[in-house]
């Protein structure tokens, strides 16, 4: 039997238990040939960037799919911390049973979650596609529909190899049931609506494959922020004790990176801290060069963006607080605070300013600059103190 501290067969079981609950629309596109190399023609002239991985592909997948594929992508990115909460086990009388109900507790809430997720992902591109031999990925950029729970952009744990999935730095992928369902309910144009998803799925692309050092230094601080964590079950008592003592910094953490703000310890908030900060600037990129791309190819961009965003205002309370406590509604704050940051700058040293930031890690803003644009403006030398 597996000692691994997650069920994940029992995951995918539960997520795609509460997946097939939801209704999924019929989400072909007959005659649909997505206009990919015109898109990234219009995001080089509007960014500068262009991917070195060559074309991209757009491939519609199912909500099964996309769940495979992030169980691939969590089993693989979580390994290392999860072989040393195991080495921690504790042995003896009755440890076996209490482990086996740990490992199906943990898997019936990551299924949940994914479960809950797969039905609102609208599309994504794997940031780190061809990490490993196995080629698994883990960690994407995405569109997120909100169905049910709000709109925006967010960092969505990626797809992996398997479920039929395609591979390679040129994959992007479309969740078709989540789209369909955006286009019946607020009767969205499918051809403007899907091409207008592309456009910011293929930004991150160019972002990430465009960049050179981009995606190498995103995967080390990832890899950092999972090294530091502590399995010790008293630095996470230790950790609820601060946060109950600095109640309104854990707040703020909570809102920033869900309750696993709340129980990180000093030295992975840092990293957490500089993660917010580069998917901040990447997402807001994403967004804004979302509509200047688009450009005739997508004449009522606006109007997708103004929907999705009351879709995001008027979540309920119990999407609202899954939002929070996974760290989710952080991500959708990203999407907004690194539009206004972008906005900020642009007033200052003009539409390209922003392209800084490509030249060095050292030249990416903060999750402080993020929030404070002035700081970073002065620090690149735009603005006299």
């Amino acid at each position: 039997m597996s000692t691994s501290p997650v069920d994940w067969a029992r995951a995918e079981q539960v997520a795609k238990l509460i997946a097939t609950r939801h209704a999924t629309p019929p989400a072909e596109l007959s005659g649909w040939d997505p206009p990919i190399e015109q898109i990234e023609q219009q995001i080089e002239d509007v960014t500068g960037l262009r991917s070195a991985a060559g074309t991209a592909t757009a491939e519609l997948i199912d909500r099964p799919a996309w769940i495979h594929a992030n169980i691939v992508s969590f089993r693989t990115l979580l390994e290392p911390v999860l072989d040393r909460l195991n080495a921690r086990r504790p042995t003896g009388s009755g440890a076996g049973a209490a482990t086996a109900l740990t490992r199906q507790l943990t898997a019936a809430e990551l299924g949940t979650l994914l479960g809950w997720m797969s039905t609102r992902v609208l599309g994504q591109y794997d940031v780190l596609v061809g990490r490993d031999a196995g080629g698994d990925q883990a960690d994407a950029t995405g569109t997120v529909d909100g169905i049910g729970a709000g709109g925006g952009t967010v960092v969505a744990d990626s797809t992996g190899a398997g479920g039929g999935i395609g591979t390679g730095d040129g994959a992007v992928y479309l969740v078709a049931a989540n789209l369909a369902g955006a286009e019946l309910k607020y009767g969205f144009d499918p051809v403007a609506f899907r091409t207008w998803v592309l456009v910011h799925e293929l930004t991150h692309r160019a972002q990430f494959t465009g960049v050179p050092w981009m995606r190498g230094y995103f995967t080390g601080l990832v890899d950092q922020a999972l090294k530091a964590v502590n399995p010790d079950p008293q630095a996470l008592l230790s950790a609820l004790k601060d946060a109950l003592r600095n109640r309104a910094e854990a707040r703020q953490q909570v809102r920033d990176s869900g309750i696993a703000g709340l129980i990180a310890g000093p030295e992975q908030r840092q990293v957490i801290a500089r993660i917010g900060g580069l998917m901040s600037l990447l997402e807001g990129h994403g967004d804004v060069t979302m509509t200047r791309a688009a450009g005739a190819l997508v004449p009522n961009a606006d109007r997708f963006a103004r929907v999705l965003a009351e879709r995001r205002r008027r979540a309920n309370p119990l999407s609202r607080l899954i939002l929070r406590l996974t760290g989710m509604e952080g991500k959708l704050n990203q999407y907004a605070a690194g539009e206004r940051f972008i906005d900020a700058v642009e007033a200052v040293g003009g539409p390209r300013v922003i392209d800084t930031c490509w030249t060095s890690p050292e030249h990416l803003p903060s999750l402080d600059e993020i929030r404070a644009p002035e700081l970073w403006l002065r620090r690149m030398g735009q603005l006299v103190a």
